[in-house]
């Protein structure tokens, strides 16, 4: 069969008692997680923005912008939420695509469930099951097939078309004219100028996710797109094995609001500083050795979120001075404490050769801090919490996660709620019910 052929058949075909048990338990696992990053991220610099882009620029009445409330068209949810799902970089990522599936596909699962109110949270959690398989396989083609390494909405877009696809009733044909819409205008975003200088187009997610929403109806009018880029695998098996090799449950988590690459690092110092006793005052120099790309990222003091976030020395600093790196840190006015930028600024670092030589299969670093006493401590190679196989959350810590995220946005009570109506969403009969949950208050307050 033509791998596109066999990525529409399973996207059309796949049910949620076709899914195996643990499955279905990770989908609720991803909602949750992705959720909480999104809700949170609301509350960011680029958040408020995109909610004001959205209602100015994509009126309508189909769908809604988590927390603010507002009513505004379908493409224009999926640009806001999107952009708000990434805009703290704590969502969930896997490897092998070096980006993040879960925030490119939950924002049109969320604007499509709100444009049919038949659908379900079984119909809900199969979808985003469907977008991350789909998106996972297309991110590996998108990178196999271009030398520069693009970012997450690249393929994020096909991810996005395929969930929201499935939920709106695409026939096959429709459904590869999508597709293929969705890959001809998806942003082609080169991540490292990204990383070299951070802004709030982030990992581009925010406009993969309208490009998706845009691509499901231009298609349902007619509009024709090219092939999609399935049929490019250099690797058969990759798509062949959808609906066996689930990719769903080989995902990362992330404890710390920065970007994947620094929180290595991150664990090392946190790791010397429970061994040793370690204070700011004790520590003369930071070094960290890793692998190249997690070098490029910035050491220099942060002059807003995204430069925070695409760091490597101020979640170190961060880390050490809070025992934690979330919403607080990476925003004002903590980003500008003179403590913690007078202890960025002993942090340096440098390539490690088995490091590099690891990635991006795995994202190692290690750790060495000299004392003012003249002390040099090694945390040895490590890498980052949440990771698969061996250190992935709990249940209860992704629970805990998304309290830390959510009680400052929406209140413990709404928070717990939600965690609630998301443990057992299969059996909710209308998925729309989790939107009336993720609001603040009624729209038109402060944003």
């Amino acid at each position: 069969m033509n791998p596109n052929d066999a990525v529409i058949q399973f996207i059309l075909g796949l049910a949620w008692r076709d899914l195996p048990l643990p499955v279905q338990h990770q989908a609720k696992r991803c909602l949750l997680d992705a959720l909480g990053a999104l809700l949170a991220g609301t509350r960011t610099p680029p958040g408020r923005l995109m909610a004001r882009i959205a209602r100015s620029q994509f009126p309508g009445n189909e769908a809604t912008l988590l927390v603010h409330g507002h009513r505004v068209s379908a493409a224009g949810a999926a640009l806001a939420n999107g952009f708000a799902g990434n805009a703290l970089d704590i969502d969930d990522g896997y490897r092998l695509v070096k980006g993040h599936p879960g925030a490119c596909v939950l924002p049109l699962v969320l604007a499509a469930v709100e444009m049919d109110p038949a659908l379900s949270g079984m119909d809900f959690l199969t979808a985003l099951v469907v977008g991350y398989e789909v998106g996972i396989r297309a991110g590996r083609i998108r990178h196999a097939t271009y030398a520069c390494y693009h970012s997450s909405g690249s393929w994020g877009a096909l991810a996005g078309t395929a969930a929201a696809g499935k939920l709106l009733g695409l026939d096959a044909q429709t459904l590869r004219q999508a597709l293929g819409t969705a890959e001809y205008h998806a942003p082609i975003a080169p991540m490292m100028k990204g990383i070299e200088t951070p802004s709030m187009g982030k990992d581009s997610i925010g406009w993969g996710a309208m490009v998706a929403m845009l691509a499901v109806l231009m298609a349902r009018e007619g509009f024709t797109g090219i092939a999609p880029l399935f049929a490019d695998t250099p690797e058969p098996a990759w798509v062949q094995q959808l609906g066996h090799d689930w990719q769903i449950l080989n995902l990362y988590f992330k404890p710390y609001a920065a970007c994947r690459w620094a929180q290595p690092a991150v664990e090392g110092a946190l790791r010397l500083q429970r061994e040793h006793g370690l204070t700011a005052a004790d520590i003369r120099a930071i070094r960290i050795r890793t692998f190249a790309a997690a070098c490029a990222l910035s050491t220099r003091p942060p002059t807003n979120t995204e430069e925070a976030q695409y760091n490597i020395a101020f979640p170190v600093a961060a880390a050490l001075l809070d025992g934690e790196v979330g919403p607080r840190q990476v925003l004002p006015p903590r980003i500008f404490d003179p403590d913690l930028r007078d202890l960025l600024a002993r942090v340096t670092t440098e390539v490690d050769a088995a490091c590099e030589g690891a990635f991006p299969a795995q994202t190692f670093a290690e750790v060495e801090v000299e004392t003012v006493r003249g002390k040099r401590l090694a945390s040895g190679r490590l890498g980052p919490r949440w990771e698969p196989p061996d250190s992935l959350p709990s249940d209860g810590e992704l629970e805990a996660k998304f309290h830390w995220l959510v009680n400052p946005v929406l209140g413990e009570t709404a928070a717990g709620n939600l965690v609630t109506r998301i443990r057992d969403f299969d059996a909710c009969p209308r998925a729309q019910e989790l939107t009336a949950l993720c609001q603040a208050g009624p729209p038109g307050g402060p944003e």
